[in-house]
């Protein structure tokens, strides 16, 4: 029973290889009646983690932080060690784009990179010590910001920084997002010599009045150029990045997108819904509210995404994400080990994630914890030899049990009776609007999501929180379709 109560957020369950064949490749793909999107468009997170991070409830200070983190080393009796991964946030960027919702600080002085670096170090020593050994990871992911800002011999200086710290061997997943605009293939030479073999493109959108729009112009071209590149220099995971519902995207534009991101043939797909909130970030006022697709235009720009790719012969993942068939994602998928964490669907098996840098968060054996997300003081909490705590959670065992079921629909698109939280009588009758709405069918032992129901899997996962009321009642701060918060 505690082995089952702190399982993690992504841990695979109740696998079924027919039926998550069939769920992860469609033969078509539905219209989506306008009624229905409308009814269902109200907002919500995306469960990278459960509870959501707006909804944790604290308690988790540096110290008790640091205790949690001893859990993290070797067995002292049989010397089994916790399957770890790892999260570096990068910051910096060279410009600002209007669409983003990360955390990112624009800087051209290589010295602010620097300080940075040296306060990294300090805070992986600070994790070391508390561990209490020198962790193996078995995937490392870069994120930012724009982690290729960094030059090569920073590039160096922080492998050789985690090394002091972490183990990272030739079995470990090395991954990092770039922006294809600086790429060299000087770069990608680098990186793959340091061992990442993953790259995730920000593509955004292919188009040239969108690309204005969102303070973001990269040529289609230059785009190109850096997939071959990539290619070229032995990565052998190339991911891209699109976002929907951006200003002036309109179906014929998307479509000549969709159309050039097949051209450039990546291994995944991500395709996101953009979150226009300029009351959180002051520089997405710039965006013209006006340019911006409304709640069923965006849900068409999606299934015009959706449609594209699986003609293309890539298989839908979850939420958002498209693989090759014969990519590990789409195997996972398909055998029904696909799992979901802060970082979004991976094949990891790690069971916990040790986030490092400004905002970064982390998630040990059951606990949730984030870096504050302001520079400043992130600098001054390492300049005091603190851990940088901004908030955490600690999962009770009805979260982890909550966390299970939602995990399970997201990954597998269905929901075993076993995994229903709670009063199983009271939301199988709840579920009763979505299978006449033609979300879900009820079999012998689960609900299984229809084509269709794919569009809605986070609506249907508000059913499984118990943090927020039923979607539409009283929250208020409806967000349009997959915006979300």
């Amino acid at each position: 029973m505690t082995a089952q109560l702190h399982a993690p957020l992504h841990a695979p369950l109740f696998c079924d290889d027919r039926r998550a064949q069939a769920t992860h490749r469609p033969a078509r793909i539905p219209d989506v009646p306008r009624a229905l999107g409308e009814r269902y468009d109200v907002s919500g997170p995306r469960y990278t983690s459960y509870p959501p991070v707006p909804d944790w409830t604290g308690g988790v200070t540096a110290d008790r932080w640091a205790t949690q983190l001893r859990s993290l080393a070797p067995d002292a009796a049989t010397g089994e060690r916790t399957p770890l991964a790892l999260y570096v946030h990068l910051p910096f960027c060279v410009s600002r784009c209007l669409y983003c919702g990360c955390n990112a600080t624009v800087t051209t002085r290589e010295e602010v990179v620097e300080q940075y670096l040296r306060r990294l170090r300090r805070e992986l020593h600070m994790l070391r010590d508390a561990i209490g050994a020198r962790p193996r990871i078995s995937a490392m992911h870069w994120g930012g910001g724009t982690p290729n800002f960094l030059t090569d011999r920073q590039f160096d200086a922080l492998v050789a920084q985690l090394d002091e710290v972490v183990q990272i061997d030739r079995d470990t997943e090395c991954s990092i997002e770039a922006d294809p605009r600086l790429v060299t293939r000087a770069q990608l030479r680098a990186l793959a010599r340091l061992g990442f073999h993953r790259i995730s493109y920000g593509v955004q959108d292919l188009d040239p009045v969108v690309q204005e729009a969102i303070g973001r112009v990269q040529p289609e071209s230059l785009v190109r150029d850096a997939v071959i590149m990539a290619r070229e220099e032995g990565f052998s995971g190339l991911n891209v990045d699109l976002i929907y519902g951006l200003p002036h995207q309109t179906p014929d534009r998307f479509a000549r997108t969709l159309e050039g991101v097949v051209a450039l043939g990546p291994d995944r797909i991500a395709c996101f819904g953009y979150a226009h909130v300029p009351w959180m970030r002051a520089h997405q006022r710039r965006i013209e509210t006006m340019a911006l697709p409304v709640s069923f235009e965006r849900l068409a720009l999606f299934r015009q995404a959706v449609a594209r790719f699986v003609d293309a012969g890539y298989v839908w993942i979850g939420l958002d994400h498209f693989a090759r068939p014969d990519d590990p994602l789409a195997e996972a998928a398909a055998n029904g080990t696909l799992r979901r964490d802060f970082m979004g669907y991976t094949t990891r098996v790690s069971s916990s994630l040790l986030g490092v840098g400004v905002s970064s968060i982390s998630e040990v054996h059951g606990w949730h914890l984030q870096n504050t997300a302001h520079l400043g003081e992130w600098q001054r909490a390492i300049d005091g030899g603190a851990l940088p705590v901004h908030r955490g959670h600690i999962c009770s065992p009805d979260d982890t049990q909550r966390s299970a079921a939602i995990a399970h629909l997201l990954c597998n698109a269905a929901l075993p009776y076993a995994l229903i939280p709670g009063d199983r009588a009271q939301l199988r009758a709840r579920w009763h609007p979505f299978i006449d709405d033609g979300l879900v069918v009820a079999e012998a032992d689960q609900f299984r999501v229809t084509t269709l129901g794919r569009f809605f899997l986070r609506n249907l996962a508000f059913t499984l929180d118990a943090y927020r009321d039923a979607p539409g009642d009283a929250d208020g701060a409806v967000l349009r379709f997959s915006r979300a918060v």
